[in-house]
């Protein structure tokens, strides 16, 4: 929905007033749904990546997809696709995240028809923040087309409309715990809150839930049984992309042959690379951080 250009800088330190010089300047074509679709691909499952593009950042997106082989279906919108910068100073993040670019009621008919018109597919995933000129009601929209044409639906928004999304019964959703906090009110301090927390989603609709807990590791849930897999330690380079890779890697695997063991793992792995690197990075050492990590069923 809102792809981005992401620019991810260091300096020394950050000072008013002042020329603060920057050095290792990254640049990547990101957005969730992006991010999602590379790092998919980049484990051997077939994916394409639809969105709003605007301006020379849109054109770089789409054509550095189209570098790398990724089918994506461009709606163009007037504005320029925005551009967030994430600063490391040197021993902190900073992230500036602009709003995106506006999208009209015509590109939005645009997306509903191409939906409509796609050869087959199996699933659909909506991440990230919506751009300005989309009402959330525009989830709706596109949920029932995908229930018309028979496509599981994979959610990782942070709408706070999350609660009635979910009697469309999505496949999988992919809260971590703020979005648990700010959309359903709850805190999870133990085991306890993780358990009420999880039947209340599944009570609502959704079929399975990966509840990320950033550096704390993960959850998942299939409404008989909880597992948790840790996390990997690493020094954080930027956090960007972290999230959308990690969904990526386990899909990757649970949607495949691997079982819900090795698609936690892979997930948890590749979120850590990610997290260690600028952008997506290499994911070269997905492999090696998997064999430090381990799955148990907590409930």
């Amino acid at each position: 929905m809102n792809p981005a250009v992401d620019m991810n800088i260091t300096s020394q330190g950050i000072h008013p007033k002042v020329v603060n010089r920057t050095r290792d300047s990254f640049y990547s074509h990101n957005g969730k749904g992006i991010n999602l679709t590379r790092v998919l691909r980049h484990f051997g499952m077939d994916s394409a990546a639809l969105g709003f593009f605007g301006g020379f950042s849109g054109r770089y997106i789409v054509d550095s997809l189209r570098e790398e082989r990724v089918p994506v279906y461009p709606i163009q919108v007037e504005e320029t696709t925005r551009i967030n910068i994430f600063l490391n100073d040197g021993s902190q993040e900073y992230k500036f995240v602009g709003e995106g670019a506006h999208v009209s009621p015509e590109a939005q008919r645009e997306l509903l028809e191409l939906l409509e018109s796609l050869p087959d597919f199996d699933y659909f995933t909506i991440n990230g923040s919506l751009p300005p000129g989309i009402d959330e009601t525009f989830y709706d929209e596109i949920l029932e087309v995908c229930r018309l044409r028979g496509a599981q639906v994979i959610l990782d928004i942070s709408s706070r409309r999350m609660p009635e999304l979910l009697r469309f019964k999505p496949l999988l959703i992919k809260p971590n715990d703020e979005e648990v906090r700010e959309i359903w009110g709850r805190q999870l301090t133990g085991l306890e809150d993780v358990a009420d927390t999880m039947a209340l989603l599944h009570g609502q609709g959704a079929q399975n839930v990966l509840l990320t807990l950033g550096d704390k590791g993960m959850l998942f849930s299939d409404g008989a049984g909880i597992w948790y897999c840790d996390a990997p330690k690493v020094k954080l380079v930027s956090s960007a992309c972290a999230g959308d890779s990690c969904l990526a890697a386990f899909l990757s695997e649970w949607l495949g042959e691997g079982g819900l063991e090795r698609a936690m793992r892979k997930g948890s792995a590749t979120g850590a690379d990610v997290a260690g690197s600028n952008g997506i990075g290499d994911l070269l050492r997905v492999s090696e951080y998997m064999q430090y990590l381990t799955v148990r069923k907590v409930r």
